[in-house]
């Protein structure tokens, strides 16, 4: 997301963040009060606004995105949990989540050092206002709620490798302590200055380890310790309605720039040019996900352009803020395809129910865009050069832990209160088993 290309806070506090390698010791002041004339109204401008458009990524786009293509009997039931697991992880952000991603620790984790964001003030009279070292431009409360976004998002993206079947006190369980203990120090290991990953060198600029790669390997594991759905492979389990699914990708279409644009941390040059970028690698992935259908299924399918528009934007986004258009298109080209095969042949292959393709739009494509970038890293543009293989043991690590703590958060969540409902409520329907609702 944002890295200090200054050695201390006292320099990287009078000027803008730079992506790249950091050079902050670990354990360096990270927040500090300066005066509220010193910062820039643009860069905060734009910063509250892709906050806004990467909120609504999540509510209502992923949400509609979703349950769009579960069966109506579970429409309700998919919208409550993306619904219940932003207001769930809101709080746990608040409690200590920014400050285990985003405060000096180790290069491991964070510390509670901000917990209950105590390091976010605003002193009206002194006219004095909180930054932190990574968005010394704006003030930290848009830096806590642009972040905010981010750790809501991810969590909320693996509800649909097990959609249909999830008990709801159990999905807010699991939610709360994985938001904790898988993303934030997946978060810090990457973004923070201190963090390990960061400090060998691996480009992520908005997200496509920490989020993607992180959720994707997530839903992946939860998709088998939960089980596959009542008929999946003997009967047809088909989609709601698709047009609920093409208005959340389309809304998650325009919340990602906000998402890739606002990572750059202000109003600038490079903020324009991740736009650009993402825009063209989801048109791309786009027609590529379209034609793959079309040559193999003979189809060309509303689903299918979709998701290529998803898988676009996956890969793209640890990209973005390194490439050039050109690169985007290529990024998007090769996301269409792997994607689909992803959602269709390996899918096949890993003999499992990711119901709504998780791992195979969300996993696949950041793996393709983590490794894009390693090659298509353009130094004129980023200030830094990309390595395949720091970011593959950026894209391994992340793996090997997010798969390990989802695994033994899941077996806690199913001791302690169980992981799915009966096979008689999950023929009802989650809407009505789980919440007493339903569409008439």
């Amino acid at each position: 997301m944002w890295a200090l290309s200054a050695a201390s806070w006292a320099q990287s506090a009078a000027m803008p963040a730079a992506s790249g390698v950091s050079t902050a010791a670990p354990g360096a002041r990270t927040t500090a009060m300066v005066a509220t004339a010193s910062l820039s109204a643009g860069d905060t401008a734009w910063m509250l606004m892709a906050s806004a458009l990467v909120l609504l990524m999540s509510l209502p786009g992923l949400a509609l995105f979703y349950a769009g293509m579960v069966r109506k009997k579970n429409i309700l039931s998919t919208l409550t949990q993306v619904l219940a697991i932003c207001a769930v992880v809101t709080l746990t952000w608040l409690a200590c989540g920014y400050s285990l991603a985003f405060m000096p620790g180790n290069g491991w984790i964070g510390s509670l050092a901000s917990v209950n964001l105590a390091s976010v003030r605003f002193d009206k009279a002194a006219q004095l206002v909180s930054v932190h070292s990574l968005a010394p431009t704006v003030p930290e409360a848009v830096f806590v709620m642009f972040q905010m976004t981010f750790a809501l998002i991810t969590p909320a993206l693996i509800v649909g490798a097990f959609a249909e079947r999830i008990r709801f006190s159990a999905l807010l369980w699991f939610m709360l302590l994985w938001s904790l203990l898988v993303y934030a120090p997946v978060a810090h290991w990457v973004w923070a200055p201190d963090g390990w990953l960061l400090q060998l060198g691996a480009l992520d600029f908005a997200g496509g380890t920490v989020v993607h790669i992180n959720a994707g390997v997530a839903g992946l594991v939860a998709a088998y310790m939960v089980g596959p759905r009542v008929g999946f492979g003997r009967v047809a389990l088909m989609p709601a309605n698709l047009s609920y699914t093409m208005i959340g990708a389309c809304l998650l279409w325009v919340g990602w720039m906000g998402f890739n644009g606002g990572s750059a941390g202000a109003a600038d040059s490079r903020a324009a040019m991740a736009v650009l970028v993402t825009q063209i690698a989801a048109a791309t992935a786009a027609l590529s996900w379209m034609v793959a259908e079309w040559v193999v299924r003979r189809t060309p399918t509303l689903l299918g352009l979709c998701s290529g528009v998803l898988a676009g934007l996956v890969a793209v986004t640890p990209a973005s803020g390194f490439v050039s258009p050109d690169s985007a298109a290529l990024i998007g080209l090769i996301a269409g395809l792997g994607c689909y095969w992803g959602a269709t042949g390996l899918k096949r292959l890993l003999r499992v129910d990711d119901s709504l393709d998780v791992f195979g739009v969300h996993g696949v494509g950041g793996l393709i865009g983590a490794l894009l970038t390693g090659v298509l890293a353009d130094a004129t543009i980023g200030g830094v050069q990309g390595d395949v293989g720091i970011q593959a043991l950026a894209a391994g690590a992340t793996v090997i832990y997010s798969a390990t703590v989802t695994a033994l958060l899941l077996w806690l969540v199913k001791v302690v209160v169980g992981l799915r409902v009966t096979e008689r409520q999950e023929q009802d329907g989650l809407d009505l088993s789980q919440h007493g609702e339903r569409i008439e």
